[in-house]
């Protein structure tokens, strides 16, 4: 054999992968995609719901400091603003910290304000975001988050 009909073996016998193998590898890659991205998916009103109840959380740990600096929960009418900036209606806060409670009351992951009730029917205040679809009751993803239910 010369050089030359050994190099043009070598360039044919070594060209790569065949259609079929490539498509056996695209199968293989479709059929995981199919079975890891729903659940991939399906877990973002989950991760809302919870990103919600560390909100609630939050706000409710602010509230704690600023009863426990003034006394009382800020009014439904003051709103959760009285734990950014000392509320202008009674009850006037006496020992109110300078700088406030909380840098900034977040919205619920879905993009709409807490509700804010002091007194409330379930305390001294109730916490609540109605979920998914912004309306009361639900159920699901749907389910309202309350600050009373939540388990500790």
């Amino acid at each position: 054999m010369s050089v030359l009909t050994i190099k043009k073996r070598n360039l044919y016998s070594d060209s790569g992968f065949t259609l079929i193998e490539i498509m056996v590898v695209i199968f293989i890659i479709a059929l995981l995609a199919a079975l890891v991205v729903p659940k991939i998916i399906g877990r973002t009103e989950e991760a809302k719901r919870v990103a919600a109840k560390a909100q609630i959380r939050e706000i409710e740990n602010a509230l704690s400091l600023y009863h426990l600096d003034n006394g009382t929960y800020p009014s439904t009418e003051q709103t959760l603003d009285a734990l950014i900036k000392k509320p202008s209606t009674p009850p006037i806060p006496t020992n109110y910290k300078a700088g406030g409670y909380i840098s900034k009351i977040p919205k619920d992951p879905w993009g709409r304000p807490y509700i804010y009730l002091s007194p409330g029917n379930h305390g001294d205040f109730d916490l609540y975001s109605y979920g998914a679809d912004g309306a009361k009751g639900g159920k699901g993803n749907n389910a309202d988050i309350e600050s009373w239910a939540l388990e500790n």
